[in-house]
């Protein structure tokens, strides 16, 4: 998995059992180097030449996923007999569902061949276009895995994924789940913290703890109509981009960067926690995965939103945060192999449930 804030792709060895539960194995990770991720960025915005040089970055982003297979089988012992298929989501890089045509599209740039003749492993890729196809959303499409792994609880819980892009899972005691984006999280906080520090991300939040939360501008932030849009919804950086920000930033041009980095924090749990309150008020523990798992500002943040609720990481429920989505993709990929389907149609609005995925034979 290598999601919205572009940080570097995670994967994870998941077996899964015919009666017990599936356990995750193992974890590797690797960073993106800066070209490739600076590519990627540039890529989603229009620019020139971008079909060839969208061709390219798909190449060395699957070498990237293929160097993570190898050091999965080096950490396990596994060879690539061993292991049925590799979930592959690809890098999104733009977003557009229902737009357009009324179809409109998802992209995620990888090159499953290229990773399928690499590892000589089957390779399930492209798992959102089915779901928008059926006039879904394509995305989140967590929260079916959520549901499966950590549901049956026998209380109202929620997750929240703090990756690029915020998506909350909300499990009701009663069963069943829904789901949505509800804004951005470290897309914003990264492109702020990356023009402002040189860092690549703002590290446990300190620089932005640093700073005061500027209301008038956290008014104006929160202002955009996506907030209010009512479920199924989706979003990524075709709305939530650097120009985005610096629209809303016009008024505020002598405020402090730290200031700004504050408010975005807060932003993003402001949002989160407004979205679980209107939609999941019942909810008595909320359990956030993702990078911002690990921003220790933006969790007080968060539980400063919420009282009364429990604020924990996935940590709590048996699944390291930064492993959450990539044994998604796993638990997607086995479905896609199984023929099962993958989407929620109550959580993208598809019109009903689909086998998600294409399989390119190793």
């Amino acid at each position: 998995m290598s999601g919205t804030s572009l940080d570097g792709v995670d994967g994870v060895v998941c077996e899964f059992f015919s009666s017990d539960p599936p356990r995750v194995a193992g974890f590797a990770s690797r960073e993106l180097q800066p070209a490739l991720r600076a590519e990627l960025l540039a890529l989603n915005t229009p620019g020139d030449n971008e079909l060839h040089r969208a061709a390219l970055a798909a190449n060395a982003l699957s070498r990237v996923y293929a160097e993570v297979v190898f050091a999965l089988q080096a950490a396990t012992g596994l060879v690539p007999d061993d292991i049925r298929a590799i979930g592959a989501h690809g890098q999104t890089v733009r977003h557009r569902p229902g737009q357009f045509d009324g179809i409109g599209y998802t992209l995620q740039l990888q090159n499953p061949a290229l990773l399928a003749e690499a590892t000589g492993i089957d390779v399930v890729a492209d798992f959102r276009s089915r779901d928008v196809a059926a006039g879904g959303q394509g995305a989140p499409l967590v929260p079916a895995f959520h549901l499966d792994w950590f549901g049956g609880s026998g209380r109202d819980i929620a997750l929240l994924n703090l990756g690029g892009i915020a998506n909350l899972t909300l499990l009701p005691a009663g069963g069943g789940a829904s789901g949505f984006d509800c804004g951005p999280a470290n897309a914003l906080l990264d492109h702020w913290c990356q023009r402002h520090t040189g860092q690549p991300y703002d590290a446990g939040g300190a620089w932005g703890a640093s700073g005061q939360v500027l209301p008038g501008l956290l008014d104006v932030l929160a202002a955009e109509p996506f907030f209010a849009e009512a479920p199924p919804k989706s979003t990524g950086r075709d709305l939530f981009h650097p120009g985005w920000l610096a629209a809303r930033l016009s008024d505020f041009a002598d405020a402090a960067p730290a200031d700004v980095q504050a408010t975005l924090a807060r932003l993003t749990a402001h949002t989160a926690a407004q979205a679980l309150l209107r939609h999941a008020p019942a909810t008595r523990a909320i359990y956030v995965c993702g990078g911002g798992a690990l921003n220790a500002a933006l969790m007080r943040e968060l539980a400063s939103a919420l009282p009364g609720i429990d604020v924990l990481t996935t940590d709590a429920l048996g699944l390291p945060p930064l492993q959450v989505e990539a044994t998604a993709f796993a638990w997607l990929a086995r479905n896609c192999i199984e023929r099962r389907p993958g989407n929620l149609p109550a959580v993208t609005g598809a019109s009903g449930p689909c086998v998600l995925g294409a399989v390119y034979p190793g």
